[in-house]
């Protein structure tokens, strides 16, 4: 694993040695941080207090290691509170930063290759099959993509595929893109509960010793168990509910509406 941690004072020619520390100015040069921020760090509680002589505070390697440690975590998304909460337990020892960071980046790893691309009209058209005339000005009003310029961005390629597989059953874009946020509502909520009720028990051990490592094991046997579980309850669900429909008769009226509305 590579170093985690920048060797920023190789930059500090012409500066006091270890033993005779740095001013807050001299630390802000060496680390290019400035010193507001330092400032801010340590009244936050992220960064260790300096040792005062007289009325000058004075700072070590030490402190500019934690300065690009707390860069790194700000580049990964951590908040100052969650900053400060893991650099207290570091400093007493309970976490490893290189552990940690590896579990981190385990965890942050995306459960999913849907991403965001922006899409020419002839690529949506191809991606179509057989386009009707407006697709995508109805494409477009139904939130499923946006125009900018001379191209359209398709904030899910894989939702648009679907939204195009529904629409060769007879379902506009408007009841895809509102089937799709349904689904999102309910799988954001179950994620949530999901997650936490993991951590709970990975803090409680998995009813073991477990360590960071059990956890990482276990969000990675989620992934494929948990898509799995959501592909087969939903279509448990669905099925379920579809029963329903069929046996409360409200298909009956629906299928006399159709009828009427053809002729």
């Amino acid at each position: 694993m590579e170093t985690l941690v920048a060797t920023v004072l190789d930059m500090a020619t012409e500066k006091p040695s270890d033993n005779e520390g740095y001013t807050i100015d001299e630390l802000a040069a060496i680390s290019r941080v400035p010193s507001r921020t330092i400032r801010f760090y340590q009244s936050q509680g992220a960064l260790q207090k300096p040792e005062m002589r007289g009325r000058v505070a004075y700072y070590v390697k030490a402190h500019a290691e934690r300065l690009t440690l707390i860069a790194q975590l700000q580049d990964r998304g951590l908040r100052i509170d969650a900053i400060r909460e893991l650099t207290t337990r570091i400093d007493r020892g309970d976490v490893d930063v290189g552990e940690w960071l590896g579990l981190e980046a385990q965890l942050g790893a995306s459960w999913s290759e849907d991403r965001p691309r922006t899409m020419s009209e002839k690529e949506i058209l191809e991606l179509a099959g057989a386009p009707t005339p407006g697709l995508l000005s109805d494409l477009v009003r139904a939130k499923i993509v946006e125009r900018q310029g001379d191209v359209f961005l398709v904030r899910s390629p894989a939702l648009l595929r679907i939204a195009f597989d529904l629409s060769r059953s007879g379902v506009d874009f408007e009841t895809a893109a509102g089937f799709a946020a349904i689904v999102r509502k309910s799988m954001s909520r179950a994620a949530v509960d999901l997650v936490a009720y993991f951590l709970k028990n990975a803090k409680e051990g998995f009813g073991r010793n477990a360590t960071p490592e059990d956890l990482g094991k276990a969000f990675e046997a989620l992934r494929p168990s948990g898509l799995e579980a959501v592909r087969l309850i939903f279509a448990q669900e669905i099925g379920r509910e579809v029963r329903k429909l069929t046996q409360s008769g409200k298909t009956v009226g629906l299928s006399s509406k159709t009828r009427r509305s053809r002729s």
